[in-house]
């Protein structure tokens, strides 16, 4: 069982919604790298109950049983809602790292967000930009970030993901499952015509470019930019989705380009023309059967 246990992929934060599609598409893009889901409550077969908020003891339980997963992919975190304490993200990491490393595990993926930079001016982000978060969100994940150190400097390989937009996941396209096919939509209207441009990634390209890194052999970046190589516009996506884009005067405060720089992890990690185009990431959000 340790053999197997080395081929496989333990996923904290499995019943979020990006967890949901990751589960989804992983195994058509990831061949003979298992998934093992993790959940807070009882686990279905095949998955993994502990709640990294209690202590490494059910992990290393675990680990005792079925053996030690190449790495630990860790998506669980609090996002911004009513009443949601969103400093519970660094305290939910230090507790994964720490369990992480009582199990002998040496890699972990840590989701952070592309909210860690701010809106910037127009140009993509590069992972050596300022950070100046403008949201409590994107605080709470730079100080999350930061509490990395002490674990670095113990020997684990830690690579913070600053995630982009997921095709599924994200605002837009929800808004769009709501309003049904053939709804519409509302998006802001720049003054030369266009609407916001943002970066994105679908849930499968998402789910092979975390195969990718997981398999690395050698050390990763301290952070990574994660998107598909090009950003889209957010009326493109709408359109491939089936709906009714309408447009509004942008506000005064909104900013048309947010976007991310990623070549660096396309030395990582082979992408294909598709996967930034709007229509290939609608169809891997649909194959997922999320809404």
């Amino acid at each position: 069982m340790a053999d197997t246990a080395r081929h496989s992929i333990l996923l904290t934060g499995a019943s979020g919604r990006v967890g949901r599609m990751l589960c989804a598409s992983w195994a058509e893009v990831a061949p003979g790298l298992a998934l093992l889901p993790q959940y807070r409550g009882r686990a279905p077969s095949g998955a993994v109950s502990w709640d990294p908020l209690e202590g490494p003891d059910a992990l290393l339980a675990h680990v005792a049983e079925a053996g030690r997963p190449l790495a630990i992919l860790a998506l669980a975190g609090v996002t911004p809602g009513p009443g949601r304490d969103l400093t519970l993200n660094r305290l939910l990491a230090e507790e994964t790292l720490d369990a992480a490393l009582q199990a002998g595990v040496r890699r972990v993926l840590l989701a952070s967000s592309s909210a860690v930079y701010g809106a910037g001016d127009g140009a993509p982000f590069a992972e050596e930009a300022a950070r100046a978060p403008v949201n409590a969100y994107g605080a709470a994940k730079l100080e999350m970030e930061e509490a990395c150190a002490p674990w670095r400097a113990r020997g684990l390989d830690i690579c913070a993901l600053r995630i982009g937009n997921v095709a599924g996941a994200d605002a837009l396209l929800l808004n769009v499952a709501g309003a049904g096919r053939g709804g519409a939509v509302v998006i802001d209207r720049f003054a030369d015509g266009g609407g916001p441009v943002r970066s994105y990634i679908g849930p499968a390209t998402l789910a092979a470019v975390l195969a990718t890194l997981c398999r690395h052999p050698g050390p990763l970046p301290g952070a990574l930019n994660i998107a598909a190589p090009e950003p889209v516009a957010m009326t493109a996506l709408a359109q491939a989705a089936g709906a009714r884009a309408e447009s509004r005067p942008a506000p005064v405060d909104a900013h048309q380009r947010i976007t991310l720089d990623c070549r660096r992890l396309g030395a990582l990690h082979r992408f294909v023309p598709e996967d930034s185009t709007a229509a290939e990431m609608v169809r891997q959000w649909r194959a997922t059967g999320r809404p």
